[in-house]
């Protein structure tokens, strides 16, 4: 009696299917991950750049108060 819930081994065309649907979610997969890397380092660049920008302009604004600057560590 034949079961047909076992997959037939000698169906390549099958097997070959589903070799390819798995190498294309993988192939996805790493895709969102190397997407989802780049846009955390680009929001984390934009911040360092702002936080940057506002040191600068904080340090313009003594300079031209004649304030001294503060030593940093």
């Amino acid at each position: 009696m034949s079961q047909p819930s076992r997959p037939n081994p000698h169906d390549y065309a099958s097997a070959r299917r589903g070799a390819e649907h798995l190498r294309r979610e993988a192939i996805d997969e790493l895709w969102r991950g190397a997407d989802a890397v780049l846009d955390r380092v680009c929001l984390d660049a934009s911040a360092r750049l702002a936080r940057s920008t506002q040191r600068l302009q904080a340090r313009l604004r003594r300079h031209r108060a004649g304030a001294t600057p503060a030593l940093v560590a």
